[in-house]
């Protein structure tokens, strides 16, 4: 680029200048806030009920908490639930989340109860989701509604980007992933001003939400595994086999999707989908055990803090029976998002090939397998290299992690994304 064109390039982008900023703070810190505290409330509240369901109820029934028989009754009796949300509730929790990823469209607030109930039930019931999605287009629709009322000289666009911002900081517990992924939605939009601009706001939301959900909630994303320390060559090699192999096990899901999806909408109403596909949980869960339940990231702490407590065949069998209950759950109906589970996924097939493998470490395994896993599913690269990097808390890793999301990603850019558009058919 030359000098002339560069000052050209500067002079259509000016900076904004810090009155044009300023008066973005306030209500920045307020989105960030209280998306925090929509989040932790609703994980609170699934925590509470979940050791009801799964603790004294079944003690007191005479069965075992994690026995086969409780965990089908449970999973359709959340489908039972669940369903009846869908079909009663005013805005029957919201559109199909099949259709939905993390940039949340603004949904009406009567539509807002009935999807924090209807995710509150999946969470606490056992389902292999994740509260991403949901808790995103919750706040996304507060803070759309309240931020037009109160503060209605605001860019009406503002408001979603500081919810989506603020919960992104709340799930992962730092402001660095908001920054990530809004930058990279950015990337695709035409912009005034410079990128840092566009970011502080959505940044400060981030920083407050990741802050509040820290000192009320502390949620936790190192597993706790052994350092990396200085990288080896056959490092190297193992983060591009296994980001590639985990990739292409994601991308099997992600074809199978709208096949899945099809077969359960054939029963056409929530009462049928929603308990049918409780009972393919139920058959799941029975295979993988209580480990493949839930969310996954408790779960998957467990794995982690014994590492050497399964066999290679049983990481691997429970890292595929986990992606098989994410396919069906967001298959049928329930609410939720595909992130947490995913994580599971990658994180059991990594902890596989050290078992398999002894001289592959196991941060090594789980960073590789979890940032292949994520980028098939979310197709959200920066998350996923993220994500992957803050699960082993070994800054040797990051270099690793990034050249092997070059082979991983060519694997996936370009094909169907697990997610649908509004006739069935697969986003690319």
């Amino acid at each position: 680029m030359t000098q002339d064109t560069g000052q050209q390039a500067r002079s259509t982008r000016p900076a904004s200048p810090a009155r044009a900023l300023l008066p973005l703070i306030l209500p920045a810190v307020a989105v960030g806030v209280a998306a925090s505290l929509v989040y932790v409330g609703l994980s609170l509240g699934a925590e509470q009920l979940q050791r009801v369901l799964w603790r004294p109820l079944p003690h007191a029934l005479g069965v075992g908490p994690y026995s086969v028989l409780w965990m089908f009754v449970m999973l359709v009796a959340t489908g039972l639930a669940v369903g009846l949300v869908v079909w009663k509730v005013p805005g029957h929790a919201g559109p199909d989340p099949a259709t939905t990823g993390l940039d949340a469209p603004v949904l009406p607030p009567p539509v807002l109860p009935g999807l924090v109930l209807a995710t509150g039930l999946m969470l606490a019931g056992g389902p292999s989701l994740g509260p991403e999605n949901p808790i995103i287009a919750v706040n996304v629709g507060l803070a759309a509604w309240l931020g037009g009322r109160l503060l209605s000289r605001m860019p009406g666009a503002l408001w979603p980007m500081l919810a989506e911002a603020a919960t992104i900081g709340a799930l992962f517990g730092t402001p660095v992933a908001a920054a990530l992924v809004i930058s990279e939605a950015l990337a695709g939009r035409p912009v005034r001003g410079l990128l840092w601009d566009n970011l502080f706001a959505p940044l400060i939301a981030a920083a407050v939400g990741a802050l509040t959900t820290s000192l009320l909630y502390r949620p936790a994303f190192d597993l706790g595994l052994p350092p990396l320390g200085r990288p080896r060559w056959t490092d190297l090699l193992a983060v591009l086999v296994l980001a590639s192999v985990a990739a292409l096990l994601g991308m099997c899901a992600v074809r199978a999707f709208p096949f899945v999806h099809a077969a359960f909408q054939r029963l056409r109403h929530p009462m049928l989908m929603l308990p049918a596909g409780g009972v393919v949980l139920g058959a799941l869960a029975a295979v993988g055990g209580h480990l493949t339940l839930f969310k996954g990231l408790t779960e998957v702490g467990e794995l982690a803090h014994d590492p050497t407590g399964w066999s290679a065949g049983q990481f691997a069998g429970m890292a595929v029976v986990k992606l098989a209950a994410l396919l069906v759950a967001a298959s049928c109906g329930f609410r939720g998002g595909r992130i947490f589970p995913a994580v599971f996924v990658g994180s059991a097939l990594g902890l596989s090939a050290h078992a398999l493998v002894p001289a592959v470490p196991a941060a090594v395994g789980v960073s590789a397998c979890v940032l292949g896993m994520l980028l098939a599913i979310t197709r959200q690269g920066w998350v996923s290299l993220f994500t992957a990097a803050v699960l082993v808390a070994s800054p040797a890793i990051i270099a690793l992690l990034c050249i092997a999301s070059l082979p991983a990603w060519l694997l996936v850019t370009g094909r169907p994304q697990m997610q649908l558009r509004g006739d069935g058919g697969s986003v690319r």
